[in-house]
């Protein structure tokens, strides 16, 4: 059951709270001095119900704001905070991440909302961090200190990680997934997604909590697990492309089919051949 509708603390001044639609992490990271915000939600209207959830539970000023990855629910809320203004910091190549993926999709909606009915984009103004890191740094945050670790390209090429050193946890956007499987698309890179879980299990120590974009937090043998089933869709679609079969020759495990529904896994699949070399580009 999901616990939206209220914060859970899973570390010493370190909350999540998850918000519908889609089941939407947004972290709270206490300092003495203020707090930190991970992810913005969907739209200004939601941004909105973060800052005065906030502010109702904590009663400290938000001094920054860190956005895990580039995708809209994380960072469509982003123009609210930009607006009091917050420094939000995220990975450098946010901005033209948007410019290939989401201001399109955005456009298109806004021009016709009912292409996309369940999504209230009237509003909505592309606003990228106002802080853009190529290279992993450690800032103190309202008085707590919060590492922040650029990843390569897996979910997406705007992954960041957040560690929060002293209480042993991190944030991990939507490079691990707990309440339902790890989406594909929109920039995705399922070749190289097991290579940036390896580097994070080189740094993730037992005992460490692991908060994903979407669930419940995990622990560092559920990021293992889940590292198991990439490494074996990777294989698979390595050897499905030297092959030479098309996406829908692929046969997948059934350990595949238990993680990912088929119409991943072809997503999965559509990905990977636009980025091998000498793959025709998919024509759906």
């Amino acid at each position: 059951m999901m616990a939206e509708g209220q914060w859970k603390q899973v570390a010493q001044r370190v909350f999540q709270r998850r918000y519908d639609p889609l089941d939407i992490t947004v972290g709270a990271v206490l300092g003495e001095h203020g707090l930190t915000v991970i992810d913005t939600r969907n739209n200004a209207c939601e941004a909105q119900e973060i800052i005065d959830d906030v502010s109702a539970r904590f009663g400290l000023p938000i001094v920054a704001v860190i956005n895990t990855h580039a995708h809209y629910d994380h960072t469509f809320g982003n123009q609210l905070f930009a607006q009091h203004p917050i420094p939000i910091y995220g990975h450098h190549l946010i901005p033209a991440h948007f410019e290939e993926y989401e201001k399109p999709r955005l456009e298109k909606v806004q021009r016709s909302p009912e292409a996309e009915p369940e999504m209230d984009w009237d509003g909505v103004v592309l606003t990228p961090p106002t802080h853009l890191l190529a290279q992993p740094c450690t800032l103190n945050l309202g008085g707590r200190e919060v590492e922040l670790i650029p990843l390569d390209a897996g979910h997406t090429d705007t992954d960041l990680a957040i560690h929060i050193p002293d209480a042993n946890t991190w944030f991990l956007g939507d490079i691990i997934e707990q309440s339902g499987p790890p989406m594909f698309g929109s920039g995705a890179y399922p070749l190289d997604w097991p290579i940036v879980l390896e580097s994070l299990l080189e740094r993730i120590q037992p005992g460490d909590i692991i908060v994903p974009g979407h669930g419940e937090p995990v622990d560092r043998d559920f990021v293992v697990r889940q590292l198991h089933c990439f490494q074996l869709l990777a294989t698979t679609l390595r050897d499905a492309h030297q092959r030479d079969e098309s996406i829908e020759q692929i046969s997948f495990s059934a350990q595949l089919k238990d993680l990912w529904p088929e119409d991943f896994l072809m997503q999965a699949a559509t990905d990977a051949y636009a980025q091998l070399p000498g793959t025709e580009p998919d024509p759906r």
